[in-house]
């Protein structure tokens, strides 16, 4: 049970949120889950934590977003551990060749994620050829399909859950709504779906495919073309308030009304590219008590080792 949290209520419904940042973010992490642990009560009772993902600098097989954070890798373990929490590999590169197997760099960061059952880590995986090379080398690290792939088309996303390869699935934010052919999904298939909560980007985008491959290419140190976002008020960035407006968004009530009665209990928040302060704002709205929110930011803003900007 994550941060070793209190026996949650018999026989109702939990949801697990998947966190961003967890070399980008370590330090905020070793704040929050102490707070976590500590202050249970601070927090709803029908959600936990279930896996933090992210990259370090520097890794060929990133994609999604570029990787940051310098953390040792054995310091992020240690703390996802401490609190039984899975650790992820964001490993979603789209263009991985096969000369790229090879990275020295990923192929160390698998193998040291690989060493640990208890919890059992995963990786983030777009690429078929990473698909293979994973199952066949670091066979305890479980696979989630990630949302890069664009997934918009439902008997596509149906396709993908029927791949034993995959323990979760994450579908594109478009598709968070589709509630007749979500309530539709066999009990297996709803257990492997993990939606994007908090996307920003543009509902009609017609280019996410495109710009994913743009960071692929960054990651691999091949940076031409550039990709220049089409969208309108793209030049104001992320904006949690921009996302909530967002035709996919899907807020904490509706994972408490909606989602968790239909059996789905899996959802990402999204926000590697974005400040400590940022992930707090999603930590506060998501998962802690309306009254007890004030406490929570107190608790972390006042830390002194803690920068948030």
């Amino acid at each position: 049970m994550s941060a070793k949290a209190k026996k949650k209520p018999e026989g109702r419904a939990i949801a697990r949120f998947h966190l961003p940042g967890l070399f980008e973010f370590y330090d905020f992490y070793r704040v929050f889950l102490p707070l976590y642990r500590k202050h249970r009560e601070y927090f709803y009772d029908w959600c936990d934590i279930g896996s933090i993902y992210g990259a370090p600098d520097g890794c060929l097989w990133s994609g999604g977003r570029i990787g940051s954070g310098n953390s040792d890798p054995r310091d992020v373990l240690a703390m996802t551990r401490e609190y039984g929490i899975s650790a992820r590999l964001t490993f979603s590169n789209s263009l991985l060749r096969k000369e790229h197997l090879t990275d020295d760099k990923c192929n160390k960061l698998c193998r040291l994620f690989n060493e640990s059952t208890d919890p059992q880590n995963g990786v983030i995986v777009h690429s078929d050829l990473l698909v293979s090379h994973l199952r066949s080398n670091f066979p305890h690290l479980y696979l989630v399909s990630s949302t890069t792939k664009v997934l918009t088309d439902f008997t596509a996303l149906e396709a993908e859950c029927d791949r034993e390869e995959f323990r979760y699935v994450v579908p594109d934010f478009r598709l968070n709504r589709q509630f007749a052919r979500l309530e539709r999904m066999t009990e297996k298939q709803k257990d492997k779906i993990e939606f994007l909560c908090n996307e920003c980007c543009y509902f009609g985008c017609q280019d996410r495919k495109a710009c994913y491959e743009a960071v692929s290419r960054i990651a691999l140190g091949e940076p031409w073309p550039v990709f220049k976002c089409k969208a309108p008020d793209a030049v104001e960035g992320y904006r949690f308030s921009k996302a909530m407006e967002n035709p996919g968004f899907i807020s904490a009530s509706d994972i408490q009304k909606r989602y968790l009665p239909m059996g789905f209990s899996n959802f990402k928040i999204e926000g590697r590219s974005l400040g400590s302060a940022l992930i707090l704002e999603f930590l506060l709205c998501y998962m802690t008590r309306p009254e007890c929110q004030l406490k929570v930011r107190e608790e972390i803003y006042l830390d002194n080792e803690l920068d948030l900007f």
